[in-house]
């Protein structure tokens, strides 16, 4: 049997390397079968996947009611042995899903209907502020007639494209959404039914969130070695640490920051107060670009309908933008994925550049993980060659070297 090993090693080796090379090239030049099945379990899993991020996402709300409101049976369930209290595990989750509810019912009554007259204010008078845009363009380029007929082709053409996208696709997008919320589509019903079950998955892992860690740990202990487990858990947790709170954190803030926009807006009574205060909240959850890309379009657009208003709202923007970023954000946020601002843009220039808009948001903690990954495995190396480890050391090679015990003859 010894003798046999080396061959069924050698065996395994060889028919996994040609399986790869064979998937590999149907990937790229054929029939992309991978593909194909790859994209049937998606979409076979996607509940389990709306579940699973409805937990990650809730799993703080059902901590807090149950460190505040339950502490006591929580502290006796651990003392007796068990992972976790049955009663006031169900009446967290309880308390939970009707605060859920409760802000659903308000999303749904009071800003969507808001939202989607906004939505059918701007359809309706995207002509007018054609033809307010069209005077400027005239007024600013009447010195140079060739210029102002070659902007204007270009504004045609732009216009007939908006109009079509806000007419034949906007448009019944929206009608759509307020028909579901007033009594449902047909079309809808898949997505209703994977959002159902992947609430009722949420559920089963919230309730054994527990259970599922030490499942997952056991894993990683029969898969790994003693020696790697401890990095392996290290890193894992690690990993939890910023994308748990980068991703939560964010979402809370940007919702806090719409909130706030469509409170002081009504006050201010800008035109298109609830899109604007979507378009500001939803795009602050991208990192230092979000404010930019919100408030420029959100200024245009009122200044349009009142050029006076528009500045006002520059104003307000920039105040509130200097809450979030000296006051809520730092509150909520913290110092959570440790890149300075240039590795920031980098992770949102690369994660949009590929992904789009979940790319511009999820490569700021991908680009931390590995980050820290990289910081991990430099400062390893470091200290086994018994250098130091701060940045501000390696500013002059000499210094290095006076700190490793090396000799001047043994630099670079």
């Amino acid at each position: 049997m010894k003798q046999r090993k080396p061959y069924i090693q050698l065996g395994l080796a060889v028919f996994c390397t040609v399986s790869l090379i064979l998937l590999l090239y149907d990937t790229l030049f054929g029939g992309r079968a991978l593909l194909a099945v790859g994209g049937q379990l998606l979409t076979a899993v996607e509940p389990i996947l709306y579940g699973a991020m409805i937990a990650y996402l809730l799993a703080p709300v059902v901590n807090f009611f149950e460190r505040n409101l339950f502490a006591s049976a929580v502290a006796k369930a651990h003392k007796n042995g068990l992972m976790a209290a049955r009663l006031p595990r169900a009446a967290s989750l309880l308390l939970t899903w009707v605060l859920i509810c409760v802000l659903g019912y308000l999303l749904a009554s009071v800003l969507l209907p808001e939202l989607y007259k906004s939505v059918l204010q701007l359809v309706n008078n995207v002509e007018n502020y054609y033809l307010i845009i069209t005077g400027w363009v005239e007024h600013l380029l009447e010195t140079n007639p060739e210029l102002e007929s070659w902007v204007m082709v270009q504004m045609d053409t732009y216009y007939k494209d908006i109009q079509t996208w806000l007419t034949k696709e906007v448009l019944p997008q929206a009608s759509t959404l307020m028909t579901v919320l007033s009594g449902g589509v047909v079309s809808t019903l898949v997505f209703l039914k994977n959002l159902l079950v992947g609430i009722i998955v949420s559920v089963y892992l919230l309730a054994t969130k527990e259970l599922c860690a030490a499942q997952a740990r056991k894993i990683v202990h029969g898969l790994f070695s003693r020696e790697n487990v401890r990095w392996v858990l290290l890193g894992t947790r690690k990993v939890d640490e910023i994308f748990s709170g980068f991703v939560r954190g964010k979402l809370l803030d940007s919702l806090i920051i719409g909130i706030i926009c469509f409170v002081g807006c009504s006050i201010l009574k800008f035109p298109y107060t609830p899109l604007v205060s979507v378009i500001v909240g939803v795009t602050n959850v991208i990192p230092f670009f979000g404010p930019f890309l919100g408030a420029i379009p959100s200024t245009f657009l009122i200044i349009l309908a009142d050029p006076l208003k528009g500045l006002y709202f520059v104003l307000f923007v920039l105040a509130l933008q200097q809450l979030d970023g000296n006051v809520i954000g730092p509150k909520i946020l913290g110092d959570k994925t440790g890149l300075s601002s240039l590795w920031v843009i980098i992770a949102i220039l690369v994660g949009g550049s590929f992904f789009g808009i979940p790319g511009m948001f999820f490569g700021v903690p991908v680009c931390a993980c590995l980050y820290s990954a990289a910081s991990f495995f430099i400062e390893s190396r470091l200290r086994k060659k018994c250098l130091p480890l701060s940045t501000e050391a390696y500013g002059s090679s000499r210094t290095v070297e006076t700190q490793a015990g090396q000799g001047p003859e043994d630099g670079v």
